[in-house]
């Protein structure tokens, strides 16, 4: 299992709740591209719409642009291969107030490309603050073991 492109902002910006592994419906271009560690998860989320899931606003650039169709759009929307009762658990929990769907990260697995989604809620800045000063503690405490 190796991570081809990981959404950083997502554990920083949200809280997880809860992660569910889905394909995608690519192009063989897309594929290639993917591999070649051209697609970026900043700013893309997933939606549900016609009990179908769709990853909007992730960005795929062509490996090689002069073999690419010409009308191929890199934020093109995407389609989530997820199971029914899937995606049927997702639209009762996004209901919810608050809770949205983001991707966290496109790895391959057993030669398939998948992506790892989270059921996710938005932190507010006093959580993001604690997360910067845990983090901060984690590294304080390392520096101390290293020098003792």
């Amino acid at each position: 299992m190796t991570d081809l492109s990981v959404n950083r902002r997502a554990a920083f910006d949200y809280e997880i709740l809860d992660t569910y592994e889905a394909g995608m419906e690519l192009f063989g271009f897309e594929v290639k591209a993917i591999l070649g560690g051209r697609m970026t998860l900043a700013g893309a989320f997933v939606i549900i719409k016609n009990a179908e899931a769709w990853l909007l606003n992730a960005s795929i650039t062509p490996l090689q642009p002069k073999n690419t169709p010409l009308s191929y759009q890199p934020d093109r929307s995407r389609r989530l291969l997820l199971h029914k009762a899937q995606i049927r658990e997702l639209i009762g929990k996004t209901s919810q107030k608050g809770l949205t769907i983001i991707p966290l990260k496109v790895y391959t697995s057993h030669n398939r490309i998948k992506v790892l989604i989270g059921l996710a809620r938005h932190k507010k800045t006093g959580d993001k603050r604690e997360t910067i000063k845990k983090r901060e503690a984690g590294r304080e405490i390392v520096r101390t073991l290293k020098r003792g």
